[in-house]
């Protein structure tokens, strides 16, 4: 039997998405009926847990607008009770292959052989002590073998269970042909439904079965014809789903509306960018046909890359592009859409909801304010890093702030990069693989490094752009792989200055190094500062200097204007009192890792470190959080695969006073959102942050690891320590990077000769 859990467990669960109780008037929609496009649950929140399960379908009608539509594809068992499972085959998805080992079939199946374990073999009794698995690899398998099968009754039961609610039940019969030649009738089904069922629409890719059901179904159920792949054979007109897709006059006859792939409506093309949208979604609804586009899913390995791995503005291609909307969603991921509809629809070109908080006012404490958008590298998850195009993407994306990491070349030419190490971003392996060195004070690899090549050398070199999941086939933008050019820090500070932005952050790395090469990067940022006028008062742009190094930001004390921002680039759970006083003596914000504002184990969200946080704020330093990545593989299964949700979280929970990304596009989209004020009461929906330990404490026993010790808590000495920790032999932290062994000065400070007189020469 499937596990029951604590009804406190699923409550803390669904509050993630929150419901007001109100259903405000919205702006006018492009469905067919005016009204805002329906939220469809393909087997409830199975882009989380295993589809078609009751964990699935209870957390997609809390976690989703009231008007959940939840998706059954039906299956019938050998004495004709339908169960809601997405496959005609149920081994994939089940432990019924390991159950009943010895009751596997061959079917043919539209006209192919088909082997695997089949509903129509089992009576209704045995399948409801099968017990569901996640068939989708990019998916926890956490939840396997928790819950039943359900048949539509169990579903109907928990729909009625939810007093006050509006959600209603779309039932799917994908292969009545092949259940009625083994004599289970899937028109006989849908007609003996009793009256109180909340089933709505019933869709098939079969003609003659939807035929035969109309006029027969009671007058609320609409009937919903599903196209199929183009190329294939609808059973019953003989005719492919392509040539059908040119005859939807002949579906009118029967049907209310029909129900496509995603890619009939904005078609991609074998690169994986989008192609102008075809004519479907009007042709239909002058014909008086509603469009339900299907195949949405937050991990879909396949999304174009237009979208930037952004679920959000995938659905809103479908629902927000001032042409046409369809009339609902088909997605594994509900609340996504749900935010998508409710929060992010008709806001392009919106405001901020909330300004910005004010250089000096006290972090953590001010009222309606939001955090700053710092780019990472620029745009750096559109464009290569650090580029001329990165940076204007991230200014036409809305970012506050947008970032140089200041790298030297051999002859003293301050330049922009995400890292000094120009293997990372560029094709210098291509030309100046004899360059190859390793410098152990800065990373335990081997490298070609900006200090060893002539600028002139490094403008012969083109960008790379290299997703960091791009190993599990997660490019970014390939189109554009090697698109940009390299810009010196004054012409970043040029373009900075043109630029309709808040202000810019410097970052300094590896200065004690560089200056035993006789490079001296504090000096080049401070002179090329000054020369731009950033120092001076009359300059409204801010200036934020981001360094591991705290004699680096000491040395910026000079400057009253600029915010000295202290990387802590190691997992924390808490800040002695010495260790903020510390900080305080030689800046006022720092930057941590994502890991130390939310603590994950195995990909599960287990808490916040709020004290580490508040400690920091009460000692009024800044706190900066990053760095974000829309890529689903990035986010801990808590977030639902959906960036919109981290940056809820890091906003709302964490209290970041800015958040660092790669894609500023999605963070200005969420600020521009009525969603972004949680205080507001009268919308139907809001993207809430996710809860921890929600998730895990619906996990199956043994299936997550033992929670690690808790971080260190932050002393003065690591913060006096050398720009990068040592590698441990077993890590216990994951860390951005680490040195091999120590070098300590007489002192056990790093040690610089920087000639801050030389800054107005």
């Amino acid at each position: 039997m499937g596990a029951t859990y604590p009804l406190v467990f699923l409550i803390l669960l669904l509050l993630h998405g929150t419901k007001a109780a109100s259903d405000p008037p919205v702006p006018g929609w492009l469905t067919l009926s005016g009204r805002r496009p329906l939220v469809i649950a393909r087997g409830g929140l199975s882009g989380v847990v295993p589809e078609s399960s009751q964990l699935a379908y209870s957390m997609a009608m809390g976690s989703s607008l009231c008007e959940v539509v939840l998706f059954c594809d039906l299956q019938f068992s050998s004495d004709g009770v339908g169960f809601c499972h997405g496959s005609l085959r149920l081994d994939n998805s089940s432990n019924i292959a390991e159950k009943f080992a010895d009751r596997g079939s061959t079917y043919q199946v539209n006209g192919r052989d088909v082997q695997g374990w089949f509903s129509l073999d089992f009576k209704s009794e045995e399948l409801h002590s099968v017990l569901l698995v996640q068939n989708v690899l990019s998916r926890s398998n956490t939840f396997d073998r928790t819950q039943e099968l359900l048949s539509l009754d169990n579903v109907v039961q928990s729909v009625l269970a939810q007093k006050g609610e509006l959600h209603v039940i779309w039932v799917n019969i994908e292969y009545n042909s092949f259940f009625l030649e083994h004599g289970l009738s899937g028109e006989d089904y849908i007609l003996g439904l009793p009256k109180e069922f909340p089933v709505t629409r019933v869709s098939s890719p079969e003609f003659a079965f939807l035929k035969s059901l109309s006029g027969k179904v009671r007058s609320d159920i609409k009937l919903i014809f599903r196209f199929l792949r183009e190329d294939l054979v609808e059973p019953t007109t003989k005719r492919t789903y392509g040539e059908l897709l040119k005859d939807l006059k002949s579906i009118k006859a029967f049907a209310s509306g029909i129900l496509v792939p995603k890619q009939f409506i904005w078609p991609q093309n074998k690169d994986m960018y989008l192609e102008p949208s075809t004519s479907l979604v009007k042709d239909a609804h002058a014909l008086g046909l509603e469009v339900y586009a299907s195949g949405f899913a937050n991990d879909d390995p396949c999304m174009s890359y237009n979208y930037s791995y952004d679920p959000s503005a995938e659905i809103l291609q479908f629902i927000d592009n001032s042409d046409f909307s369809v009339d609902g969603v088909l997605t594994d991921n509900p609340p996504t859409a749900s935010g998508a509809i409710v929060c992010m629809a008709h806001t392009k070109g919106n405001a901020f909801v909330f300004p910005i908080a004010k250089d000096g006012a006290p972090p953590g404490v001010e009222a309606n304010v939001r955090p700053l958008i710092i780019t990472h590298n620029g745009a750096s998850g559109v464009f290569s890093d650090s580029t001329d195009l990165a940076y204007q993407q991230a200014v036409k994306d809305g970012a506050d702030i947008i970032d140089c990491w200041v790298r030297m070349s051999k002859d003293g030419v301050a330049f922009c990069l995400g890292s000094t190490d120009l293997n990372s971003s560029t094709t210098a392996a291509t030309t100046f693989l004899e360059k190859m060195t390793t410098v152990n004070e800065i990373q335990n690899k081997s490298g070609i490094f900006s200090f060893d090549l002539l600028w002139s050398e490094i403008q012969t070199l083109k960008p790379n752009l290299v997703g960091p999941f791009a190993d599990a086939r997660l490019e970014r933008n390939p189109a554009a792989k090697n698109a940009g050019k390299f810009m010196t820090l004054a012409e970043f500070l040029d373009f900075a200055k043109a630029s309709n932005i808040t202000g810019i952050l410097i970052g300094i790395e590896h200065a004690t190094y560089l200056i035993a090469r006789s490079l001296d990067v504090v000096d080049a940022v401070s002179k090329a500062l000054v020369k731009s006028g950033y120092d001076k008062e009359t300059c409204k742009q801010r200036v934020l200097i981001q360094s591991e190094d705290a004699p680096v930001l000491a040395a910026f004390k000079t400057f009253p204007k600029f915010q000295r921002v202290l990387t802590i680039e190691f997992d924390i759970s808490d800040a002695s009192k010495p260790s903020v006083d510390e900080i305080l003596e030689f800046a006022n914000a720092v930057k941590l890792r994502r890991s130390s504002a939310a603590r994950v184990n195995g990909f599960f969200l287990e808490g916040f470190t709020n004290s580490l946080v508040d400690r920091l704020h009460a000692g009024n330093l800044h706190v900066y959080v990053g760095v974000l990545k829309n890529e689903f593989m990035n986010l801990a299964f808590d977030y639902w695969a959906d960036p919109l949700v981290e940056i809820a979280t890091d906003t709302l929970s964490v209290g970041a006073d800015g958040i660092v990304t790669e894609f500023p596009a999605t963070a200005a989209a969420y600020f521009r959102s009525p969603c972004a004020n949680y205080e507001r009461k009268d919308l139907p929906y809001m993207i809430a942050p996710a809860t921890p330990g929600g998730l895990l404490q619906l996990a199956a026993t043994g299936s997550v690891p033992p929670a690690p010790p808790p971080a260190p808590v932050l002393q003065p000495q690591d913060i006096l320590q050398q720009q990068l920790p040592v590698c441990p032999n077993d890590p216990m932290f994951r860390t951005f990077r680490c040195r091999l062994g120590p070098k300590e000065t007489p002192t056990g400070k790093p040690e610089y000769n920087i000639n801050m007189a030389s800054l107005d020469d």
